[in-house]
């Protein structure tokens, strides 16, 4: 696939002669670098998508401690409590793609308000189930819901937020709180769990989504493209069902290994359906996915940074648990806690990044953060069984996670940048769908190292030191890939 690079622009909507001139790099009066003020109702409006995409993030985390829990409250087995994290996984992964591309045809608010209500009455199952069919399929439904809710928000935040300062504050808060979200689900898990048993875990989710729901048909705007082409249904079967296959086969790999016959099957069918949406898409009239967008430079290259830093950067927090709870025998509290200053930190570097985007611009800043990841996770290679190796690791982990959320948020601006608006849904389902296949994808592929090793520790070292030589390949590629670009992408 040959990549354009020429800057892409978005055509004026009035002639030059009498379009006026705004630079994109605008500041306040503040200065140049200084966050820019929002309005009351921008910060309501901010908070009602940050909220809801805190909510998804902690839904991905908040249950892992409670596993062991609700499989014996449910009669779950050990090798069925898989399906705990992938039915929330496989529709929540599988359907981004599409729902962002619905929202953008048929309007990004009314999809958003179903995809949460749908997440609050799946929460509640989850809650009240009586039996692994009914959890399950709680579980299911909140990964429908939050594939509506993603993308739609996403493409929300970045058609309320003008390009620019601040549009840049309001990704830098969204990423925080999905980093943050993550965090908070670990420590929260394992709190919750304790005190109030694994119930407790889904109840607060359906607090979350009953107190966004109410707030937010009054706040947000409605958002779509004007033209409303038809929907590219051949695409969007291909597209859909590639993801499904590959995210089921990835996500039962990391338990079962890639050697069963499920796992080859869904391999090997999610490519051919995957390289099937390629032909349909070079043929459609009205495509899912625009082939020449993911030819530009911006979209490709800025899709592969945030596709490493999530994989390997997940791949790390999985190691390190391993790590503190059967290396150093830390409690599952104690391991919360650790996680916690990382998340700590990350809340941190959330609120730098805009900073340094807004003087750097979006793409130093991806190849910086990617490279002080990997950096840091190579520091992590030193640690041994002794018990004071728990601050050095909780330090490099955690410094780690600032450029891990600096890349999210550079990477992210990278993706959106320059791409009309009714064009949005799409961009940012490209970039919730990486961010969710990231996820998705490093544990099979390097954590599987670490579990089945004889030697756990040297297992762990192995992991770090793979996962450092990709994100550090990674972050050379995407500045060469990149090229010098404009000043702020």
């Amino acid at each position: 696939m040959a990549f354009d690079t020429t800057p892409q622009t978005t055509p004026p909507t009035t002639p030059p002669a009498t379009a006026p001139a705004t630079p994109r790099t605008s500041a306040p009066a503040g200065g140049p670098l200084g966050a820019p003020r929002l309005s009351a109702r921008d910060k309501l409006v901010l908070f009602v998508l940050c909220a809801a995409q805190f909510m998804v993030a902690l839904d991905f985390s908040v249950l892992n401690v409670a596993l062991p829990e609700l499989g014996t409250d449910l009669g779950m087995s050990r090798s069925a409590l898989q399906w705990a994290v992938t039915a929330f996984a496989l529709p929540s992964g599988g359907f981004l793609l599409l729902f962002g591309r619905v929202g953008d045809l048929y309007g990004r608010r009314k999809l958003f308000l179903t995809g949460l209500a749908l997440f609050g009455a799946a929460s509640l199952l989850a809650t009240l189930a009586w039996d692994p069919a009914s959890f399950l399929a709680g579980r299911a439904l909140q990964g429908l819901g939050a594939a509506a809710i993603v993308p739609t928000g996403m493409s929300l935040l970045t058609t309320t937020f003008p390009e620019g300062p601040a549009r840049d504050r309001a990704l830098g808060i969204s990423g925080t709180l999905l980093s943050l979200g993550f965090t908070v689900g670990m420590v929260a898990g394992g709190v919750l769990t304790d005190a109030l048993g694994w119930r407790s875990t889904m109840a607060l989710l359906t607090v979350f989504a009953l107190t966004v729901l109410p707030l937010a048909p009054g706040l947000l705007p409605e958002s779509r493209t004007p033209d409303r082409p038809r929907l590219d249904v051949p695409g969007a079967v291909a597209v859909t069902a590639g993801l499904l296959s590959l995210i089921y086969a990835l996500s039962t790999a990391a338990d079962h290994g890639f050697g069963r016959t499920d796992v080859i099957a869904a391999l090997a069918a999610g490519l051919l359906l995957l390289t099937a949406f390629t032909v349909i898409e070079s043929r459609s009239a009205s495509p899912l996915v625009s082939l020449p967008m993911l030819r530009r430079r911006t979209v490709a290259w800025g899709n592969l940074g945030g596709l490493v830093t999530f994989s390997m950067m997940s791949t790390v927090v999985f190691v390190l648990t391993l790590y503190l709870q059967e290396t150093l025998r830390l409690s599952a509290f104690e391991t919360g806690l650790v996680f916690g200053f990382q998340g700590a930190l990350s809340a941190v570097a959330g609120t730098l990044a805009p900073r340094v985007i807004g003087r750097f611009g979006a793409r130093r800043t991806l190849v910086g953060s990617l490279a002080g990841q990997g950096a840091l996770v190579a520091c992590l290679l030193p640690l041994n069984a002794h018990t004071w190796s728990v601050w050095p690791a909780a330090a490099a982990v955690s410094l780690a996670s600032m450029c891990h959320l600096g890349a999210i948020i550079s990477y992210g601006l990278t993706v959106t940048s320059g791409v009309p608006d009714d064009e949005q849904g799409l961009a940012t389902g490209l970039v919730t769908s990486t961010q969710q296949v990231g996820i998705t994808v490093g544990i099979p592929l390097l954590g599987v190292l670490a579990t089945t090793s004889r030697d756990l520790l040297s297992g762990v070292h192995t992991v770090l030191a793979l996962d450092a030589a990709i994100v550090l390949t990674a972050a050379v590629l995407v500045g060469l890939g990149l090229g010098r670009g404009q000043s702020r992408v």
